[in-house]
């Protein structure tokens, strides 16, 4: 299995999905090799054997991979293409982008290659080179493993290394795509070329949602038979309930996630001034980060309700469940979602949710509201309506909280271990 990051350090929701997904396969039976471009030695390995690629020497290569990556250059390019991003890197790489032009992407015979796993200025070079060392993995542990599975156009050249070098089957993970991360004119042509080449070249294609199962196949071109569905879950072990002191008696209603225009945080603040003018006993807070940051905090100034809405910056770890436990109302109202984990975790932490029909959790989320991203009034009038009348709050948290907790990885994996088995029947 090839990943990009695993817990503890994290910069999003990939590496936290590939935890849930490994322990989810040890409990149905399924060992796992994590591979990944830079472990830290402290990552949990109870249910997996994690290799660092960093620690790993290049051997030969088949021509057609040589000729696929060697005699390749890419130019760095900005990061905010990539799924996720740590904010407080994000600037970081940017300048560091300025100073740095095109680089080589070879890596010589016999040597190993110090990967940062990191989200910045080289990335794309470090994914050919990835690529490099995982074709020397699968010839190392061919003996070991019967399927290669690669998760997000990061792994996917390695993968596809993988695959050439060792014969075995490849399943590639779709967890979003450039259509997820920008508009149709903001896609970055290499990336999108590295999504469908490894679409292509897999035996067999998953998708987060069916959501992106219709972009897969209208944006990619790939064959719906080789596409299945796996929705995410979440893994709520080792959570703790917290229990924070408001210091005000108003109700609080939260975005929590990247200020961009993915999330949407535009038409939460136009439907934040919408409930305003009906009641005042309410308080918006955007928590997060983003280039869409500065645009957001003057759109609030424009529309006069600055003295009702706060912006936190990035929250991580048990600052984000403090954020849930103070908050009354959740909203998620992305542009294009391909899954979606916060509304899972909000609800779990027993606040009612609201969220876009655009998203894969709106796939599996029966006790969420739901409306379209664009539609505002319905935002506002779903607002209102969970703070105004307790009846309905009330029930969308129980019976949210009870539906969230029956979404485990353990049955996500379980379809996973089909879909490994069709693959290798086949």
């Amino acid at each position: 299995m090839f990943g990009w990051e695993f817990p503890p350090h994290i910069a999003g929701g990939l590496g936290t999905a590939c935890e849930g997904i490994v322990k989810g396969l040890a409990h149905n039976g399924v060992e796992t090799l994590f591979v990944m471009p830079s472990a830290s030695g402290d990552e949990d390995q109870s249910c997996t054997t994690i290799i660092n690629a960093s620690d790993v020497a290049v051997s030969n290569v088949s021509e057609t991979v040589d000729e696929f990556l060697n005699k390749v250059k890419f130019i760095n390019v900005d990061s905010s293409l990539v799924p996720y991003v740590d904010p407080d890197e994000y600037f970081e790489a940017i300048e560091k982008m300025k100073k740095e032009s095109v680089h080589e992407t070879t890596v010589g015979f016999g040597q190993k290659f110090k990967f940062s796993g990191k989200y910045g200025a080289n990335l794309l070079e470090e994914v050919s080179r990835y690529a490099q060392v995982g074709g020397t993995i699968a010839m190392q542990h061919a003996k070991e493993f019967d399927i290669i599975h690669a998760h997000d156009w990061l792994t996917y050249l390695a993968g596809i290394a993988a695959k050439e070098l060792s014969g075995k089957p490849l399943v590639v993970h779709v967890h979003a795509t450039s259509f997820d991360r920008g508009s149709d004119d903001m896609v970055d042509s290499r990336v999108y070329a590295i999504e469908k080449r490894g679409m292509e070249a897999a035996d067999c294609v998953v998708t987060v949602s069916d959501l992106t199962r219709n972009i897969v196949i209208n944006k990619y071109g790939i064959d719906p038979k080789k596409i299945v569905t796996v929705h995410n879950a979440v893994d709520f072990s080792g959570r703790e309930n917290i229990s924070i002191e408001r210091g005000v008696k108003d109700k609080i209603v939260t975005f929590l996630g990247r200020i961009t225009f993915q999330k949407g945080p535009e038409y939460f603040i136009e439907a934040a001034a919408k409930v305003l003018k009906r009641t005042d006993n309410v308080r918006f807070v955007m928590a997060g980060s983003g280039d869409m940051m500065n645009k957001a905090i003057r759109q609030v100034a424009r529309l006069g309700i600055s003295d009702r809405f706060h912006f936190t910056g990035f929250l991580r770890g048990k600052e984000v469940q403090e954020m849930f436990a103070l908050s009354d109302v959740y909203i998620m109202p992305s542009v294009s979602e391909p899954f979606g984990i916060s509304p899972l975790e909000a609800m779990r932490s027993n606040v009612p949710s609201i969220i876009s029909h655009q998203s894969g959790a709106a796939e599996v989320l029966k006790y969420a509201l739901k409306v379209d991203f664009w539609d505002v009034d319905a935002l506002a009038d779903d607002i209102y309506a969970l703070l105004k009348y307790p009846a309905l709050a009330n029930f969308a948290t129980k019976e949210g909280f009870d539906e969230v907790n029956a979404l485990k990885w353990n049955g996500a994996t379980a379809k996973l271990k089909k879909v490994y088995e069709n693959v290798l029947n086949q």
